[in-house]
């Protein structure tokens, strides 16, 4: 096979002129403009130290690492772990072949000769200046939410920004793992640069953002209007009923009538209940709520149905140095003052009642607006009108129109029980084999409107006690 060689052409060459001189031919064109050769030569040649930020083209992406033409003499190397604030991602999802990013010189020689820079280190540097000018007036940061940690979402807004979550909606959310993914906006509202933390609210968000709505739906809330509501959340002193659209509180002196040691005792979350309005504060934007408003109040029901003088059946719930307290009604206490317990002198309460006793009581006041019933064993035995509800106990027959019990003679006639009760009395006389009568311990009771009392029975069963 021959050797075939391309014959040089004429242009490869330079020129030579008639005296045979020769001119070199043109390489490269002069581009250099009014700048020298050396001004040219330092400004092709990139300067930097560590802890600058600088430009460049990703030309090779790897698992581990992502190399940076930056047009220094070695590429760039950028370890994955400094490619994104987000934890375990594939290189290829962070940047693209050709993508001009920015990176942060970490060393610009490392021990193998390596220029070592960090993307996520940059993003740093250019998020910092951006999230200080937006806290100090007051704008929103958003980003994606990229992890669930220990108390509260981490959002990326250039950094790790920590949502807690207490802070992620208007109230407390317990299950954060669906809004990994999503975009939410948020108010710093606190900043720590020298700690690299970042503490987001998205309800201050939120809450600006429904500002408007609130002042419309406060403006026409009323005092004394009843709304249906859901109980959003119970805590030791109430609890928060969510209105639809703000959250009102009940106190736990407005939950009920009666004594509340807690108020999971009475509400549960997610009960929907009847509330009347208290209070609106537009100012602080507070609005106060009762439960026990809507029910009705046992005080001035036992009011409405009892008079001074009546006398009525209780219990004896507790014994204090000055008296003792006698439940006559569901939620209603009175007191029985020490002097009024006996027609002599008393030293101690327990040396004529003990708790659980039950026995007759005597109403000689009730003061409705200080919810206050004074009662009276020492008048209860000089006898009086018996409390309507406890005459059906002994037939109204039993009673003359002013409520002085009249009696029945069980052994002269028959007698036909109009309730329950009347007929376990009627039993109870029967086996006896006795006509009822009153003990002594009523004395002028008889004919005056206490409650008869079989001869042979205990004290303690001088009447069917109403359940309290």
């Amino acid at each position: 096979m021959s050797d075939v060689r391309t014959p040089l052409l004429s242009h490869d060459f330079g020129t030579f002129d008639a005296e045979g001189n020769y001119t070199p031919r043109t390489i490269v064109d002069d581009d250099l403009g009014d700048a020298d050769l050396e001004q040219a030569m330092g400004d092709s040649i990139i300067e930097f130290e560590d802890g600058d930020v600088i430009e460049g083209t990703v030309v090779k992406i790897d698992r581990d690492e992502v190399l940076l033409d930056i047009g220094f003499k070695s590429e760039g190397v950028i370890p994955a772990r400094e490619l994104s604030i987000r934890n375990d991602v594939h290189p290829e999802e962070i940047v693209s072949l050709g993508d001009h990013i920015e990176a942060l010189v970490l060393q610009k020689e490392d021990k193998e000769g390596r220029l070592v820079l960090s993307k996520k280190r940059a993003q740093y540097e250019r998020a910092w200046t951006t999230i200080e000018k937006k806290k100090n007036d007051g704008e929103m940061v958003s980003g994606p939410v990229i992890e669930v940690v220990k108390g509260g979402l981490i959002v990326d807004i250039g950094l790790r920004g920590f949502l807690p979550a207490s802070l992620v909606e208007l109230r407390r959310v317990r299950e954060l793992q669906p809004y990994v993914g999503k975009v939410i906006e948020a108010k710093i509202i606190e900043l720590d640069r020298n700690r690299n933390n970042v503490v987001l609210s998205r309800r201050a968000w939120l809450e600006e953002a429904q500002k408007e709505q609130r002042g419309d739906f406060l403006a026409n809330l009323k005092p004394g209007e009843r709304r249906k509501g859901v109980v959003s959340s119970v805590v030791n002193f109430g609890a928060f009923v969510d209105l639809g659209g703000m959250d009102g509180l009940v106190h736990v002196s407005e939950l009920s009538w009666k004594h509340v040691d807690h108020p999971s005792s009475v509400v549960q979350v997610g009960d929907e209940i009847e509330v009347e309005v208290l209070d609106v504060d537009l100012d602080k934007e507070r609005i106060s709520l009762s439960l026990k408003s809507t029910q009705s109040d046992p005080w001035q029901e036992f009011a409405d149905s009892h008079a001074v003088g009546q006398l009525v059946y209780g219990r004896i719930t507790k014994l204090v140095p000055f008296g003792a307290f006698v439940q006559v009604g569901d939620g209603i206490e009175g007191l029985v003052h020490i002097s009024e317990m006996a027609v002599h002198h008393v030293d101690l309460p327990e040396q004529v009642v003990t708790p659980g006793e039950e026995l007759w009581v005597k109403i000689i006041d009730i003061d409705l607006q200080r919810r206050r019933i004074s009662l009276s064993i020492k008048q209860a035995a000089e006898g009086g009108e018996v409390s309507e509800e406890y005459r059906e106990a002994f037939g109204e027959h039993a009673y003359d129109d002013e409520g002085n019990y009249i009696g029945f003679d069980y052994a002269e006639g028959e007698f036909m029980p109009e309730t329950e009760a009347q007929a376990a009395w009627a039993d109870f006389a029967e086996e006896l084999g006795t006509p009822v009568v009153v003990p002594e311990s009523l004395g002028a009771a008889v004919g005056a409107g206490a409650a008869p009392v079989p001869e042979a029975a205990p004290a303690v069963e001088a009447a069917p006690a109403p359940e309290a």
